[in-house]
């Protein structure tokens, strides 16, 4: 047996995995691309776009630019990361073309996240940056505003909205992180106007059952539909614009360091960043088969803010993401063991409509039947709560159904989810989750489901250790 440390609301537990456990680790599994020079990376990407002029060349004078960049959720906060490192050097060019900085905007793109702080930024973005823009030029995107541009549909029938000041920019740009992600394989590129930028009609048209459902969700591939959403939304974003995005993306490493930076229009960017980002994120692990059974450790924090290991909601959409990022490693119909303190704290604080969108939750039989009732309209744009979210810094309501409808999937693709070790167990019930006092008696009951001898796959530190991989067989079974 071999003792492993899985992460467990603020500490970590212990458990014992067979000798012939599969452990993935940063370190050890696999390593990182070698990092580049970020300031070197950047500037020589800005002075060399893909399909687009540099931006000395396009701005002046009289240009009004809006520079909008990703929120606190990811990307590092370290001195030579990708946002401290481009912003910088972006307003470098355009004043070097001659751009008044009085012209020059930043738009935090945080979707229906919850609107950063002052101090969040200075973390982040830097002192220097946020004070040459604050108070009046450095803005949370807003997407309950009444001035949010609506573009109709697409060709694929998603709604398609966009922030009225990044439009009407004369050069709008946007800085982004291509890095592993359940949600269309990578984040960055049209990813990241398409979830920033926009309001809640547009972001329900892909963050929902009928995409998130799908089988090429499963798997973490750009090739899923939920990509081709992105794309054909960003796209018609810019149609309605009159004009393209500038981009200025970075593929991240393990602790977001900078691996490599390409700028131009969105498409071309994605085209350069990709590649990279699937030779740093596909790991291939040395197993004949496919695992029975997927282990995973949950913290307190982590990604969308304290309580998420905590919060069931939040918490089922973690196994969810993970159970995508692990598809090319797991089979269907295996179990999931979560080490979670799921302890029934909803930090209302930042996510004031989870527990009475957990509550309503209750009575339906299935999350899909949930999502489509009244009850969750209602929730989702109940005056109070967006309220909050354009005020008081908390997460907009719909949030919890994309939760939700990410945390639903392993209901549909294992056998059963054990919770390790909840506080509060009929939290974990609540999401359709079998709540256990052990590892040992999880491991027991899933053999019910999967046979004796599982091949067992642990990603002990898949939300506390960086950026996430996506795992697949080295033979391709």
């Amino acid at each position: 047996m071999q003792d492993v440390l899985l992460d467990y609301g603020d500490s970590r537990m212990k458990v014992e995995l067979p000798d012939t456990a599969t452990v993935v680790r940063f370190g050890q599994s696999y390593q990182d691309p070698p990092a580049v020079d970020p300031v070197e990376a950047t500037r020589n990407a800005l002075r060399n776009p893909l399909g687009t002029p540099p931006l000395r060349e396009m701005g002046g004078p009289n240009k009004k630019v809006v520079i909008g960049f990703p929120d606190r959720v990811k990307g590092g906060s370290q001195k030579n990361s990708h946002r401290k490192t481009a912003i910088p050097l972006i307003i470098e060019e355009l004043l070097a073309g001659g751009t008044k900085l009085e012209n020059i905007t930043l738009l935090c793109c945080m979707g229906l996240h919850r609107q950063n702080t002052l101090a969040e930024w200075y973390d982040y973005l830097g002192h220097e940056i946020v004070d040459q823009f604050w108070p009046d030029r450095i803005i949370n995107h807003d997407a309950e505003a009444p001035d949010l541009l609506d573009f109709g549909v697409d060709g694929m029938g998603n709604a398609v909205q966009c922030n009225r000041m990044m439009a009407e920019a004369d050069l709008p740009i946007v800085v982004g992180h291509c890095a592993g992600n359940p949600y269309g394989g990578y984040s960055g590129g049209y990813k990241m106007v398409v979830t920033g930028m926009t309001g809640m009609k547009s972001i329900a048209s892909h963050h929902a059952p009928k995409t998130m459902h799908r089988d090429d969700w499963l798997g973490a591939s750009p090739k899923q539909h939920m990509r081709h959403q992105f794309r054909a939304i960003g796209e018609a974003m810019e149609a309605g614009m009159g004009k393209r995005f500038f981009g200025v993306d970075a593929v991240l490493g393990q602790k977001s360091q900078v691996l490599g930076v390409a700028a131009g229009t969105l498409a071309e960017v994605e085209k350069a960043t990709w590649p990279l980002a699937k030779e740093r994120t596909n790991v291939f692990l040395d197993m004949e088969e496919k695992a029975d059974v997927l282990v995973i450790g949950l913290p307190r924090n982590f990604h969308y803010g304290p309580g998420m290991g905590t919060n069931p909601i939040l918490m089922s959409l973690a196994i969810g993401g993970q159970l995508s990022r692990s598809w090319g490693a797991f089979r269907e119909g295996g179990v999931i063991i979560a080490a979670s303190m799921c302890d029934g704290w909803f930090n209302p604080d930042w996510f004031p409509s989870y527990e009475p969108t957990y509550e309503l939750l209750q009575k339906y039989n299935s999350a899909p039947e949930f999502l489509a009732s009244d009850d969750a309209r209602t929730i989702s744009q109940d005056p109070g709560y967006i309220y909050k979210y354009r005020t008081a810094f908390t997460y907009h309501p719909f949030h919890a159904m994309s939760m939700i409808s990410g945390g639903s999937v392993p209901a549909n693709r294992t056998s059963a989810v054990f919770i390790v070790g909840a506080k509060a167990p009929r939290y974990a019930r609540g999401m359709g989750f079998k709540p256990v006092s052990t590892f040992e008696e999880a491991l027991r009951q899933a053999e019910r489901y999967v046979g004796k001898n599982p091949r067992v796959l642990c990603t002990p530190e898949a939300f506390s250790g960086g950026t996430a991989v996506h795992l697949q067989l080295k033979n391709g079974a």
